[in-house]
């Protein structure tokens, strides 16, 4: 069995049915009898509207001909998007050189980022192919996430022993876990080896980690490839221990008597003659990384695959002397190389010594090229400029957000000039709450920490540190009070709660949908609560003019939780009920 975890580009058919023909090759070379390629590989996911497009489905069936000439000798399951009165997510059947069968994904997902209501029309058949004696079934990602969906009719009503499910399954914190969980499960309970290939790399927000992984019908773990890497995942598949399994598993007999069954078409495949005996495979079973290395790989790869699949040549960001930009800054050095990244300081007469000297030291640790533009000339002409209009009206957030402003220009003058993709170094935190200037801090092509909320940023930075025993971001980085530096002494805590009581509040209210009285009931300040909801209420129409950024949680802001800009939903109070009805 061969799981070839590859890297797609959303619309780059040429270039991807390149990627699928030099591992269905090196599939061959290795003697693998069945190779599994990711959901919709051969376009990319997710394509979106390009798939209200004739023409680019029709580009991809014609890629797929090519492919399927080149599988003599061998099984291959490839995904692509099948036209017929309507399309379908499908995965194409290949062998010898043949299209056998062209499966339809059954289970459209259409939550969270998923939206294949709105362009597929769900399948309808089942089918189980026989390989070498082996019955095998087909399915694609959100089938295999039912526990009866098509993999249990395959299996039930059709006699599959393996069944190879193709999937796109977007990365966030803690879904591998589930997903292990949930394949066991399957496995287990269908008495099948379930062979899980997933997609690798980055598509706008959404980062896939790869993680292809191989079940016995025990639910045990045999193979697990790499995460946010490309790799041919091939092992040894025992399918004879499953029907001696089923032998001694009198539930599957009395299952397939109770349960009324859709018809399983069966499809048998010709051996192929010639192939000298395989040399027998060692599992790969690659260890489950830490934590923050998991996030923080994440979001390496989101930064490297939209700045490379984009065509960008180098980034620009906007440093301060903080933890969001020293972060940011060493995520994309780690990504690009040192090479790829230009810091730009640009201090105020607000901007204090530490923070230069924090930027200074920064810069030198990441070897990278520093730009330091001071702002105090335009901030002082704009003040001028609008003395006449402003009057007496005392100094206040216009005047700090100039200054923002003319940094987001200056990037943006930059960025034009050289061709360069400015970074945003905004936090979940901030951008939940508002504490964000529109066409200043937020301006730029790509938001990489947008996901993560500030405690988490602080974690990855020292887990950054501790990576290679080196103090990349400086320490004193870590312990000043965080601050935008737009006025004297100002900190982020003179506008907003500590990050240690805003951050599980936005969490249960963000992510988790809970209400006022829940967060309340959890040991929180009625009067931070309060206030919290409100600015989180009221700052979607920032949050809809923010940068596209990387999905790192459950619940990012952007796709996952689309809510409304003009909204005056604060709850139904029953005291306001007179009139109602």
């Amino acid at each position: 069995m061969g799981l070839a975890q590859i890297n797609a580009t959303v619309g780059d058919i040429d270039r991807n049915a390149r990627r699928i023909l030099s591992a269905l090759e090196e599939a061959r070379e290795c003697r693998v009898d069945l190779i599994a390629f990711p959901e919709l590989s051969l376009t990319g996911y997710p394509p979106e509207d390009l798939l209200l497009k004739p023409n680019f489905i029709s580009d991809n069936l014609a890629a797929l001909s090519l492919l399927v000439e080149r599988t003599r000798g061998i099984m291959a399951v490839f995904g692509v998007v099948d036209r017929e009165d309507d399309i379908f997510n499908a995965a194409a059947i290949a062998h010898n050189g043949r299209l056998i069968y062209i499966y339809h994904k059954c289970l459209l997902p259409n939550y969270g980022v998923f939206d294949e209501n709105r362009y597929f029309q769900p399948g309808r058949r089942q089918a189980v192919f026989v390989l070498n004696g082996i019955r095998i079934g087909v399915s694609i990602c959100e089938d295999i996430w039912y526990p009866d969906g098509p993999p249990y009719i395959q299996a039930l009503g059709g006699g599959a022993e393996l069944i190879v499910n193709i999937n796109a399954s977007p990365y966030h914190i803690g879904k591998e876990e589930a997903r292990e969980r949930m394949l066991a499960t399957r496995a287990q309970d269908n008495g099948v080896i379930v062979a899980y290939v997933n997609l690798v790399g980055g598509q706008d927000e959404l980062v896939f980690d790869g993680q292809s992984s191989i079940f016995d019908q025990q639910g045990a773990l045999l193979s697990r490839a790499a995460a946010f890497e490309e790799q041919l995942l091939i092992a040894d598949l025992d399918l004879d221990s499953v029907f001696r399994g089923r032998l001694h598993d009198p539930r599957r007999r009395k299952e397939m008597l109770a349960v009324d069954l859709p018809p399983v078409e069966r499809f048998s495949l010709s051996k192929v003659s010639g192939k000298k005996p395989p040399v027998p495979v060692r599992p790969t079973l690659t260890p489950r990384r830490h934590p923050c290395a998991e996030i923080y790989e994440a979001l390496a790869l989101g930064i490297r695959d939209y700045v490379e699949k984009n065509g960008f040549s180098k980034v620009l960001v906007g440093l301060s002397g903080g933890i969001d930009s020293s972060l940011t800054a060493a995520l994309a050095v780690d990504a690009l190389g040192k090479g790829g990244v230009v810091g730009v300081f640009m201090p105020s007469r607000f901007t204090s010594r530490e923070s230069g000297e924090d930027v200074e030291l920064l810069v030198k640790n990441l070897g990278i090229e520093l730009l330091t533009i001071s702002i105090e000339t335009p901030f002082g002409a704009f003040l001028n400029l609008l003395a006449p209009v402003f009057k007496e009206h005392p100094a206040g957030i216009a005047e700090e957000n100039l200054q923002s402003r003319i940094r987001g220009n200056l990037l943006m003058a930059l960025s034009n000039q050289f061709g360069w993709l400015v970074l945003t170094t905004g936090n979940k935190s901030e951008l939940s709450v508002g504490y964000a200037t529109l066409y200043g801090d937020m301006a730029g092509g790509f938001a990489v920490i947008k996901d993560l909320f500030k405690r988490r940023v602080y974690e990855l930075g020292r887990y950054r540190n501790e990576r290679d025993r080196e103090e990349i971001i400086p320490p004193r980085v870590f312990v000043k009070a965080p601050t935008a530096e737009l006025k004297f002494d100002q900190t982020d805590q003179d506008t907003l709660p500590p990050y240690d009581l805003l951050d599980p509040i936005l969490e249960a209210y963000v992510e988790e949908d809970k209400t006022f009285d829940e967060i309340v009931a959890m040991g929180y300040p009625r009067k931070t609560v309060a206030k919290v909801i409100a600015l989180v209420d009221v700052s979607e129409f920032k949050r809809r003019q923010a940068p596209v950024g990387i999905k790192i949680t459950s619940r990012a802001l952007g796709k996952d939780r689309r809510m409304p800009i003009t909204n005056r939903y604060r709850g139904f109070n029953p005291a306001r009920r007179k009139g109602v009805g």
